[in-house]
Parts: structure tokens; sequence; C-alpha cells
């Protein structure tokens, strides 16, 4: 029966969705049903840049001292005989951290005026609680020797959002967004909660973790759905317009730090606002888009009325109808056609985007601008403490940069194209961090300048990269390249926290290093082809061909992919 679940052809399915697609003129391409949905779907973003972010705060590296022999728990950091207490640090070119005088600090030693010509390392630390009230850094002591457990928590939260990508990406395509993103939510609820709670750190981990791989499935699968919704020509403005959130949480994440200065309240007072959202279990639809493949063509034109009545038009009948999957519908012959094509897309797969020059050489720009851009914008936001000047106020700047950043998106991606701007964009970045070390220790304002010039177009570089590599790849082959460009930024991602670590010795070092790959990235990207009012490659030879120089054996590969549709014998057709 038509519209029946699992009994309907992949060409029928095929036909419906590009039904759909004729039904978005009628319903119109944004109107006030889309408005609204995808108002809802976006402010869970806002939650996501909490959970991301706030590592900054959670984790934050407090100064610490070496709590001496005649000294209590509850000493002040800041004590007048430090000279006779704490060595220099010739790296760090201020009093070690980690290390204090081998000497028995008797009434004798001070009196004398001379410092022990020996140092030991620290087994126990006093805080600066003056910023922080407390930290995770604090209560578990993750400074010096174990410093390397503050960044583990952000990596793995990284590491999750990796998984969350791959695991909830795939759920969604089974069992539909709707749920995929209510289960996201709930585990994001109740994991960052525990998060709050636990006694121990490396529990703590593990629950950031799973908060990191929620914020995949709360943000990703929302923006899918927001995205499937909406018409061709208002995808970049919605797709731009939904970063406004998240930049939205970003900022949020400062004002929620300022105010709660205990580390395990703070964190609680991040994931208990999800709560709210799952009221949307009665506001928001199933992709109707999602409905459409899964054969649900019944359900999709049900929701599909809703909508126009909502933005009151009128969608023809027939076109409505054509929704519906008809398993009979295609002629043997003609099905047995588009089998072989279709055969012939399965085969494509990752390996084909570095098979052959062309497409080898733009993957691997992709790739690498991909793990550049999300390792410099997650540096630099994670960076804020490390820049002087009050941490507060430098995370608010960081966050409110990204505003002309994606601001500037708007008005130049339709105008200059893709490839200027992510150049640009990166070249820029990259100067400007670089500059960061000819700066004197002395004018730090000028220092937050260039890194805060750094992040804002970094951060519009990375939402360039994201329709910029879309338009790149073949469509039978755009949705593995994709995930190969987001698995990139990952490990960008799941790197950051250790590069910043290398502030510990040296404080411009993690600048200098996204300087450099921002720069190099920027040179890179003018080996891509522009893509702004060009036709998109669909097929493997077409995206060989899509800005090649050289265009040698591209008949070859033209002829190659035009046998598996046209030869009958598929035995025939060359690998």
């Amino acid at each position: 029966m038509a519209g029946s679940r699992g009994q309907v052809s992949a060409q029928a399915r095929r036909r419906a969705e590009m039904a759909y697609d004729d039904v978005l003129p009628h319903l119109g391409e944004f109107g006030r049903y889309q408005k609204r949905i995808y108002l809802l779907l976006c402010l869970p973003a806002i939650l996501c840049a909490l959970h991301k972010l706030a590592g900054v705060f959670l984790q934050a590296n407090v100064k610490h001292r070496c709590q001496l022999p005649y000294e209590f728990d509850n000493a002040t950091y800041n004590i007048p005989e430090i000279n006779m207490t704490i060595p220099w640090d010739s790296v760090t070119q201020s009093r070690s951290s980690c290390r204090r005088y081998k000497a028995n600090f008797t009434e004798e030693y001070f009196e004398a005026g001379i410092p022990a010509n020996k140092s030991v390392k620290c087994d126990k630390w006093i805080y600066d609680h003056s910023v922080y009230k407390s930290s995770a850094v604090t209560e578990f002591d993750l400074v010096c020797d174990n410093a390397h457990f503050r960044v583990m928590a952000d990596s793995l939260f990284m590491v999750g959002a990796l998984l969350g990508s791959i695991i909830f990406g795939d759920l969604s395509d089974r069992f539909g967004r709707r749920p995929i993103f209510f289960l996201s939510l709930v585990l994001q609820v109740v994991f960052g909660i525990l998060a709050a709670v636990v006694p121990e750190y490396y529990t703590f981990m593990l629950c950031r973790l799973v908060v990191g791989s929620t914020t995949s499935g709360v943000f990703l699968v929302a923006y899918v759905i927001a995205m499937e919704m909406v018409g061709p020509t208002k995808r970049l403005f919605a797709g731009v317009v939904c970063q406004f959130f998240f930049t939205t949480g970003y900022i949020l994440t400062a004002a929620f730090a300022y105010f709660i200065k205990d580390w395990r309240i703070l964190q609680a007072s991040l994931s208990a606002p999800g709560i709210i959202f799952l009221s949307y279990w009665w506001f928001v639809p199933e992709s109707a888009r999602w409905l459409i493949t899964k054969g649900r063509g019944a359900e999709a034109k049900e929701l599909l009325i809703k909508a126009a009545k909502e933005n009151k038009v009128t969608i023809p009948e027939d076109i409505l109808d054509n929704l519906l999957p008809r398993p009979d519908e295609t002629d043997p012959n003609q099905q047995a056609s588009q089998d072989k094509c279709k055969t012939a897309e399965k085969k494509s797969s990752l390996f084909d985007l570095f098979r052959y020059p062309n497409l080898r050489k733009k993957t691997i720009v992709i790739l690498f601008s991909w793990f550049i851009n999300s390792g410099t914008y997650y540096g630099l936001s994670w960076n804020t403490s490390n820049l002087g000047g009050n941490d507060y106020l430098n995370f608010l700047l960081s966050g409110a940069v990204e505003i002309p950043g994606y601001s500037f998106l708007l008005l130049t991606l339709n105008r200059w194209g893709r490839k200027a701007v992510l150049c640009g964009c990166m070249i820029v970045g990259g100067v400007a961090l670089l500059l960061t070390c000819l700066v004197p220790s002395d004018a730090n304002w000028l220092i937050i300048t260039l890194a805060m010039i750094g992040k804002m177009v970094i951060t519009a570089s990375y939402g360039t990269i994201y329709v910029f590599s879309a338009e790149q790849f073949p469509t039978v082959v755009r949705n593995i390249g994709i995930g190969a460009a987001s698995t990139s930024a990952r490990i960008g991602g799941i790197l950051a926290p250790y590069t910043l670590l290398l502030s510990d010795h040296w404080r411009p070092l993690p600048l200098l290093i996204y300087g450099a790959l921002a720069l190099v990235g920027g040179l890179m990207s003018l080996l891509l082809p522009e893509t702004l009012n060009r036709k998109l490659p669909d097929t493997i030879a077409e995206g060989e061909r899509f800005g090649a120089k050289d265009k040698s054996d591209l008949e070859d590969l033209q002829g190659n992919m035009e046998d598996i549709c046209n030869n009958s014998n598929m035995n025939d057709v060359k690998k």
C-alpha cells in the first residue's frame, strides 16, 4: 500500500525526495512554520556552547605555590618571605609554582637572608582564591606533574564530540532525528549533573566525555532538522544565523562563571536548563524529509499540511500526493538501468577521494583546513586565561568577536566567493597570532587585541569551510567527505588542550603554533577551486575535473564511470 513502511523501492523513495523539493516553493522556503521550529531548534545550541567552553572555568589553572612545611592548609597565597622559600623559575620568569627551597625554614634561616642552594618538588600546594573560589584543579591538585590531567578532561570532551557525531549521526539516520535529539538531551542533563557531584576526577572526566558526545547529538541533529526544512536559497542564512546562538551561549558562559564561583555549582547550573528543552517533545516534529526517505510519505504529507496551514498557504494536492512512494511506478528496464547507476554510486568510497590526483589534492587541503580551524578555534577559546589581564573579560571578548565574524560571512560569502574569504581570513588570523611574539611583555593589551583579531577571523574561516567543503566534494561521496573532514576537525580539537599546556613553559608558544598553522592553511586553500555560482560535481569524474588544471586521463575516468551506467554486463565494469 502506498505510504507503507519499508515496502517501497529505492527509486520510489528518491522520487518522493525530489517531490519534497517541489513542495518547498508552495510551502515557502522560510515561512512562519519554519521560523518557529528553526528558533526552537537553535536555542539548544546555547546549551552546547555552555558545555563545550565551561572547561575554561571548571578547570581554571589557578595560581599556586608550594605549601611550606610550617604552613597550615588555610594559609594565604601571598607571603612576605617568598624570596627565601620559593626559587626563581628562569623559564617562566617568575617564582616557581612547583618547587620550594630545601631548608628547615628556622628563624635563623630567615634572619640570615641567604636562600638555600637546593630545591625540592612540592607535595602540597596553596592556591590563590582571589579570582576563583574553587575549580577542579584546586580540589584535585591538577598542577605541576599532574597538570596533564587538567587538559585531559577537555581533550576527552572532544573525543566524546567525535564519537557522538558518529554514533548519534548514524542513529538519527536509522531511527529519526527527533527521538535521537531527545535521547541526547536526556543524557546531557543526567551526565552534566553527575559531573557536578562525582567525588573523584576520573569519573568527572568520564561524565565530561559523555556530555561531549551529547553536544553532537543535540546540536548537530537539531541543525540537520532545521536545515532539512529550509529552502535552498535560505540555507546559507539559516546555517550562519544558527552559529549566533552558539555565540550567545559562549558569552553566557562568562556570565555564569562570573557570578557562580564554585565549580561544582557552576557545572550543575550549566546542565539544569536542559530540562526545559525536554518540553520540545510536544512542539518539535520529525523531519519531513527523513520521513520521506523511510517511505513514510503519508506522515510527511500530514506534517506538511499542518505547516502550510500555519504559513497560510495551500499546497496543491497532486504535489502532496507525489510524496507517497509507489512501488510499482517504475518501468523494469528503467529500474534496471537506475539500479546499475546506484551500484556505481555505492562503489564510491572515501578511497576515491585519494585515488585521483586532483581530488586527492583538494581532499588533503580540506582535511588540513578543518584540522587547523577547529584546533585554532578551540585553542583560542580555551586560552583566554593565559593572555593576561581579567580572565572573565578576555573570555567575554573572545565570544563577542564571533558576532562580527559571522556577520562578515553573511555579507561576503555570496559576493566575494568562498575561496577569497577562507584564504583571506586564515592568512589574516595567522599573521595576527604570529605578531604576538613581537609584542613587549608590558603591552599586554596589544597581545589581547591581536589574539581577538585572530579569533574573529578564524571564526569566519571556520564558518566558511563548512560551506566550501560541501561544495567541493562530488555528490556520490559528499557525506563521506564531510564526515572525514569533521573527524579531522575533532582531532584538532582533541589536541588543542595539549597545545595550550605549552604555555606553562612559554606563554606565547600556543599562539605562535596556531598562527603558523593558520598561515600555512590559508596559503594551501589557494589550491582549491572557487565554487560560487558553479555547478557542483555529482560524479567522481566531475569531481576530478572540477578545478583541475591538468586534463590528462580525465576522459578515461569519465568513460569508466559512464560504462557503469551504460554497460549491461556489470562484470565489464572497470574499477
